[in-house]
């Protein structure tokens, strides 16, 4: 009778640890790598990551150095990344974007991403599902508009502006987009560079 009423009480204890656990490892942000200007230093600190960067590669064909690139401006590797929320005196107004995570990702298109790649527990927080997500996406936009996946700035344009938006042409006359496209070019060509010397 005692042994049946201890273990009563013990099954809701271990439980209640056990979300306490779940909950608290669930809360912890990976924090940005180091250097992030060096590739190398990022797979070093983050070695999974190099891995998930490969196997996004092998899947989608976009070299890894383009893909990493892009994590870098979307969300300077922060893995809870949002938009800055616009105030209005002390009052804060909706952001005016869903992009979340390490890529950045809307979230309509990530609900379309994830009805294809048959991925409900895919998240956008998650270096490992944001990789994919690149992947798929800049091969939707290598089919739908014949960028090359070797071309970073014109794949990230694309990317930002949306397929549709790229087709528009508007993107021609935006000259900060122009410059930060730029800079995702040279980025993703100097994480190239690195790669390639990485030991």
């Amino acid at each position: 009778m005692d042994l049946a009423r201890t273990a009563a009480v013990r099954r809701p204890l271990r439980f209640a640890l056990f979300l306490t656990t779940l909950l608290t490892l669930g809360g912890c942000a990976t924090a940005p790598p180091r250097n992030t200007g060096n590739l190398c230093q990022v797979f070093d600190q983050y070695p999974g990551w190099y891995h998930d960067a490969r196997d996004a590669q092998k899947r989608w064909g976009t070299p890894a150095n383009v893909l990493m690139a892009f994590v870098q401006r979307e969300s300077g590797f922060r893995q809870k990344a949002r938009p800055d929320r616009p105030w209005f005196l002390f009052i804060p107004l909706p952001r005016r974007s869903s992009a979340y995570g390490y890529a950045q990702a809307q979230d309509p298109v990530w609900k379309e991403y994830r009805k294809e790649n048959g991925g409900w527990f895919k998240r956008r927080t998650d270096m490992e599902d944001a990789l994919d997500f690149l992947g798929w996406y800049t091969d939707r936009i290598h089919r739908e508009l014949g960028i090359s996946k070797w071309d970073p700035k014109h794949l990230y344009i694309a990317y930002h502006e949306g397929i549709g938006g790229y087709r528009s042409g508007h993107w021609k006359r935006d000259r900060h987009l122009l410059e930060t496209a730029d800079e995702v070019d040279r980025r993703a060509r100097e994480y190239g560079a690195q790669l390639r010397r990485c030991r």
